[in-house]
């Protein structure tokens, strides 16, 4: 199974225009895949793509668009830049050695102060890995010691036409990665290897005829490679499945949909979680999103919700966010207000976030962990509180489900 871009490392690129940046992406992914052009403002959108980063694992390199783009677009452009940088794991903080050897002539001083932009500010304000990458340099490396910057973060000198100091970039790269980023699991928080898991499918209309939904592909693969027993049935088998198991099952994984009909059902032994939870604890902050549910119970008709999909398939007439969620919340509060969002459309300052009372997130099995982590920090830095669906339903009707330890 191809590995999906929720899994991936993010690896994006950023600097001003004409800083090497495609050319960089083209050397690192080993082909001609963005344009490059001596005119400024080449790369208008941000560009994606998926590799197996050498020695690592998979990642997604990302090409932006330059920070001094001048052009009449720049507004939208700079906003998915900055969309790219919500999702990276590493920054790449592309540099010209010609952009530091000008702002080195201009005087003592001009070359810390070239880092000082907005841009490059918000780069490493981002707290995130951050490696800088001097490109175009020719045969000898440009000194560079008197940027105060580097004495702590040493940058990688590269020449993306030869090639020169690749090998070197991919392991300063591989140096950020954190130790455990590929090895991390979705379910070892809710069962042991020889446990017995029972995982109840999704078995509405926007579950695709003969195929599996990503989280439950997903989970059975992981519960797969950690040797877990795994059983598998769908709602109106759910209770003759019990029945024919010769202990009850240790753990039941359901469809978050399902929740009060399985709780109703499985046997008192049973720890219970749904798909949905267990996304949001791989994906994201799960004391967050579990402290988020509680704003449910404080809901009335003068309320405004936002229900946000990772996917961008066209909702079906029992689709769980346009329709079982919200109907859920009207009985709670008939006449409160509900939006929806899709893909990456989501709140982007303080003034979009405080309309809302409360936002709920689906499993985000097409985001990676650091875009979902970026969405609930800005939530919970406008004071809105912030859930995801399973831990939403499970809130509403009451239901203990197995929470990680």
């Amino acid at each position: 199974m191809e590995v999906s871009k929720g899994q991936r490392l993010y690896i994006g690129l950023f600097g001003n225009t004409n800083s090497g940046k495609s050319s960089l992406m083209n050397m690192l992914v080993g082909q001609d895949f963005s344009i490059v052009s001596e005119l400024s403002g080449t790369t208008t959108d941000s560009v994606q793509k998926n590799m197996e980063l050498p020695g690592a694992g998979p990642c997604v390199f990302i090409d932006t668009a330059g920070f001094n783009d001048d052009s009449e677009l720049r507004q939208k452009r700079i906003v998915k830049t900055w969309e790219a940088l919500a999702k990276c794991d590493i920054i790449l903080g592309v540099v010209s050695a010609e952009e530091l050897e000008e702002a080195c002539c201009v005087g003592e001083g001009a070359a810390n102060d070239f880092f000082q932009t907005p841009a490059f500010q918000k780069l490493i304000q981002s707290k995130k890995p951050l490696i800088w990458v001097i490109t175009k340099i020719n045969d000898a490396e440009p000194d560079l010691g008197q940027i105060d910057l580097f004495k702590k973060n040493p940058p990688v000198f590269v020449d993306s036409l030869t090639g020169k100091n690749k090998a070197q970039l991919f392991e300063a790269i591989k140096q950020k990665i954190p130790a455990d980023f590929f090895d991390s699991s979705l379910t070892e928080k809710y069962c042991k290897p020889g446990e017995n898991v029972l995982l109840v499918m999704p078995q509405d209309s926007q579950a695709p005829k003969g195929r599996l939904i990503l989280p439950q592909v997903q989970t059975i693969r992981d519960l797969l490679d950690r040797r877990v027993c795994i059983h598998c049935c769908t709602q109106d088998t759910f209770v003759q499945t019990i029945d024919s198991l010769k202990n009850p099952p240790d753990l039941i994984i359901t469809d978050s949909q399902l929740f009060p009909f399985v709780n109703d059902n499985k046997p008192a032994s049973s720890r219970l979680t749904s798909f949905s939870i267990i996304m949001a604890a791989h994906k994201g902050d799960i004391e967050l999103f579990t402290q988020g549910a509680k704003a449910i119970n404080t809901l009335t008709n003068n309320s405004r919700v936002l229900i946000a999909e990772a996917c961008t398939h066209v909702p079906a007439t029992e689709d769980i966010g346009t329709v079982k969620i919200p109907n859920m919340l009207r009985k709670i509060a008939p006449k409160v207000q509900i939006d929806f969002v899709r893909g990456t459309d989501f709140p982007t300052d303080q003034r979009d976030f405080k309309k809302y009372d409360l936002i709920i997130h689906c499993g985000a099995c097409m985001f990676n962990r650091a875009y979902v982590l970026e969405r609930q920090h800005n939530a919970r830095s406008a004071g809105v509180p912030m859930t995801n669906y399973g831990l939403a339903i499970a809130e509403v009707y009451s239901i203990f489900h197995f929470p990680p330890s």
